[in-house]
Parts: structure tokens; sequence; C-alpha cells
């Protein structure tokens, strides 16, 4: 059976929960209200931390394992969310990969299969999950969804993670042809492209030093952080954007 949800709070779904930017979308949202379902891939450690933060926070939160490669994961993340905390009203793909830094001409198929899994293809089906339960044409009430896509989408990374851009192009294109698929369905579709940002994405990557290295070239000359991010997302998924889809926030200090 599924929950009624908690009067004034709403249900938020963030892939990606237990780190980095999607922690912190966590944790600024269970401050701003929402119940959260947080999604992670690996460490069940970091997203019980990150779902008790939450709670102390006042909200109610689950971790939920997902590999949003995989469908039945997504949809068993989305079925968990809707039966412990109540109907989902808003999504946050925060989930992504890098695959490590390589030139084109050196990318293996393996990597290259498993990055657009993850980012691009789990992208979509999260947000057919999401589709299905907020559409007012299939009886929801609506809601927003918010992917984390990249500056590298802009800019290309040429040097080192073209096919990670590239994944990241197809979430922007994506993200603008949902928007104006469920406009009419009370569904609002953005994103938000962060620059060089404080987080441990690029230790997973191999190079946990990265920002320090590129932030020279930024004209604001510092990296981002997380909560910089996060304040973007949750700005996205208020009603304060009730106007706004098929749009794009870039957090990437003007490069």
């Amino acid at each position: 059976m599924q929950a009624d949800g908690v009067p004034g709070r709403e249900v938020l779904v963030v892939t990606g929960g237990s780190r980095g930017i999607g922690a912190a979308v966590v944790r600024l949202a269970a401050a701003r209200g929402f119940d959260v379902a947080v999604g992670y891939a690996a460490d069940g450690a970091a997203a019980r931390r990150v779902a008790a933060e939450a709670a102390a926070a006042g909200a109610r939160a689950i971790a939920v394992a997902a590999d949003v490669a995989r469908e039945d994961d997504v949809v068993r993340l989305f079925e968990r969310a809707e039966r412990e905390l109540g109907p989902v009203r808003a999504l946050v793909t925060s989930a992504g990969i890098t695959g490590g830094f390589a030139r084109v001409a050196d990318v293996g198929a393996e990597v290259l299969a498993r990055v657009l899994a993850v980012n691009v293809a789990g992208t979509i089906l999260c947000a057919r999950e999401a589709v299905r339960r907020m559409s007012t044409r299939r009886g929801g009430r609506g809601g927003a969804i918010v992917n984390v896509s990249s500056g590298a989408a802009r800019l290309g990374s040429p040097g080192e993670y073209v096919d990670y851009a590239a994944s990241k192009g197809a979430i922007d294109t994506m993200t603008i042809g949902l928007a104006r698929e469920v406009a009419e369905e009370g569904i609002r579709v953005n994103a938000v492209r962060p620059g060089f940002i404080y987080s441990d994405i690029h230790a997973s990557g191999g190079e946990p030093d990265r920002v320090d290295r590129v932030k020279a070239f930024v004209p604001m000359k510092r990296g981002g952080t997380v909560e910089e991010v996060a304040r973007a997302i949750l700005w996205l998924a208020s009603d304060e954007a009730s106007y706004t889809t098929g749009a794009f926030i870039d957090v990437t200090g003007g490069k």
C-alpha cells in the first residue's frame, strides 16, 4: 500500500545521493521541507549517514541501493520511495561517473559503455519512472525533474574526457526534449551544469586535486562547492521556479 506522505512535505528522489553534489542536495532538501529517498550505487554506509543527517533535520529519509544503469534497480528505488515516503514529486538525477581521464584514442569500449549506461540510460530510466508517477495525464499531481549535467557538455573536455562530456551533452538534449514533452502534464524539467566543483568525483576519476590544477582558468579564480550547486538545484525543484522548464543554470564561476 502506498504511503500517504506527511502534509506539507514533498517526496524527493535523489540518485547518487551518498556523496558529493547528491549528498549536498539531500541535506539541503531536508532542511527545506522535503522527505528524501537517497539512491546509491555502492557505499551503503555513506548513504545511510546522509539519510541520518536528513532525518536529524526533520525529514523522513531512506537509503536505497540502486545502480541506475539497471532498470530493475531504478524501478525498485521509486517503488520504495512511494511505499515508504509517499507520492514522488521531485527527482534529482545526480548519479554519474567520469570513467577516468583518457583521450578518445585511448578510450576502451567497456569504459565507454559503462559511462553511457550510467550517465545517459540511467538518467532517462529515472526520468521515465518519475514521469509515470508525476504526470497529470497518468493521475499524478505534477512535479519537477532536475538533471545534473556538466559544464563539460558545453566545453567538450578535450584531452581529459570527451566521452564523459558527450554523455552530459546527451543529458542536455534530453532535458530540452522531455521538458517540452511533459510541459502540459504538470512536470517541469530543467538541468544544472556544474563546473569545477570540489567533489570526490575527481578522486574516483583518478585526479583528486583536479580543481586546484584548473581553477586558474576560471574567471572567478576558484573552484565551486557542492553546496553552491545544491542551492541551484533546489531552486529549480521548488515552486519558486514554477514558470521555468527546459532551462539550464551554469554553476561554473563564469567559465
